[in-house]
């Protein structure tokens, strides 16, 4: 069977999907998945509504309303419900790992030539150029975020006020999306006109492309029948795989333990990412450069950047983190400190990407049962514009670093100052892509070390 119907030579829709064909196509999109969610989730309307019609647009939009309720990589869970659609739970256990799994394997292999290799010219002159860029991307994400959310005066306060929570008291963020959620839920009760945020399907059109095999009016499939018992036996599984291996951790290493304390924290990371990977990145550099010591703020920069050049979600810098983590603490000795760092990657990876995995396989069974337009609730609308001004503050504390790196008594940095106003320009003016702009400035950088400074 030909899976590739185009909508103009053939109106029927394909009879089936094998399972091989769909591991085929997760695995492609775990290594084409550049350029963030939006251009993750573009390509995955294109390759199943689109141009294999496996799933209407209907029944696509609507598990993607859904999966930007919930906190967690968007586009990842996406494919985990269309996977679980598809081909029952392994299908979406499948389909979510595959996501992800190419961009772990490059980046433990660059977060490796980064920390081993990071001082050899080459390098250091590619990166010099990638800093001033990603301060840009998150200006970038700044202005894209807020033009959905700060919609009115009320949001526009939200975003002030966790501006100035986190940038001038320091207040943890897991407290300002707290008192977001709390400010929406009270607003949603007696404001509700001033609570709504209006959707939007990343780009995807109304345009009809034809039947589908999971089409408008078909039944629901029975594995995706809400049942009480099923959603029991999720979530004990759920609990179960988080449980085995923190226990493990605790009794083998104690509470103590960086790898235990890693797993910790990023399982609290994973349930605060509302609003995007750059939601959370505030979060994860208080907890791992201020509280823990596990990265520098110069390294969390370049971390960034490389989340950025890997395929698959953003949010994949945790592998970074924890690699380069276990790496600079040898935890094993130093004979093994890429075992080390290679180990505290894949550790954050599980923590941080299981709970994706149960409100995926817990809530879409939920969720084929509604068949209405989900929506963001007051809370997470609140929350939403919280992250603004959250991500506000990062851009300030990577310019920080990036323009006056020997502090503000120093003078400023003014090649990497033009570098990212360059960048800035690129991205918000002429709109080009994030990968074009840090490829540039990566060049820049490379020729400023080399032939100027």
């Amino acid at each position: 069977m030909n899976t590739n119907i185009s909508n103009d030579t053939d109106p029927t829709a394909p009879s089936s999907v094998t399972f091989a064909q769909a591991f085929r196509l997760w695995l492609k999109l775990g290594f084409l998945g550049f350029g963030g969610p939006a251009a993750q989730i573009a390509l995955m309307h294109r390759e199943l509504v689109e141009e294999r019609r496996w799933i209407s647009e209907r029944r696509f939009l609507h598990a993607l309303n859904y999966c930007m309720l919930l906190p967690g990589p968007e586009a990842q869970q996406l494919a985990t419900y269309m996977g679980w659609l598809l081909h029952r739970t392994w299908g979406g256990i499948v389909a979510g790992t595959l996501f992800f799994l190419p961009g772990l394997v490059f980046l433990i292999l660059l977060s490796w030539i980064y920390i081993a290799f990071g001082d050899v010219p080459l390098v250091a002159g590619l990166f010099y150029g990638i800093k001033p860029a990603i301060t840009a991307v998150v200006v970038h994400a700044v202005q894209r975020i807020g033009s959905r959310v700060l919609k009115n005066g009320f949001m526009w306060a939200i975003a002030a006020a966790a501006f100035v929570a986190i940038f001038g008291m320091n207040v943890p963020f897991p407290f300002i999306v707290g008192g977001a959620a709390l400010l929406g839920f009270l607003g949603g009760r007696y404001l509700p006109e001033k609570f709504q945020l209006g959707g939007g399907g990343h780009g995807a059109s109304n345009k009809s492309w034809g039947p589908a095999l999971i089409d408008d009016d078909t039944p629901t499939p029975a594995h995706a029948v809400f049942r009480w018992p099923r959603l029991a036996r999720v979530l004990a599984a759920g609990a179960l795989l988080w449980a085995v291996p923190m226990g493990v951790l605790l009794t083998v290493l104690g509470w103590e333990h960086t790898l235990t304390q890693m797993g910790w924290f990023f399982t609290k990371a994973a349930l605060l990412t509302f609003g995007g990977a750059y939601a959370v990145l505030p979060y994860l550099y208080q907890g791992v450069i201020s509280n823990y010591g596990w990265l520098t703020p110069t390294q969390m920069i370049d971390g960034l950047a490389l989340g950025e050049a890997n395929p698959g979600p953003l949010i994949m810098v945790v592998a970074f983190i924890g690699f380069v983590g276990g790496y600079v603490q040898a935890l094993f000795g130093p004979e093994l400190q890429f075992a080390a760092g290679a180990l505290a990657a894949v550790l954050v990876t599980w923590f941080t990407f299981l709970p994706s995995f149960i409100f995926i396989l817990a809530g879409g069974p939920f969720v084929e049962s509604t068949h209405g337009n989900l929506k963001f609730t007051a809370p997470l609308t609140a929350i939403t514009a919280s992250v603004v001004g959250v991500i506000l503050n990062l851009a300030v504390f990577f310019a920080y670093h990036v323009l006056w790196p020997t502090g503000l008594e120093g003078a400023i940095e003014w090649p990497s100052a033009l570098l990212a106003i360059a960048a800035a320009v690129a991205l918000l003016k002429f709109k080009r892509n994030v990968m074009q702009v840090i490829a540039v400035s990566a060049l820049a950088g490379l020729l400023l070390q080399t032939f100027v400074l």
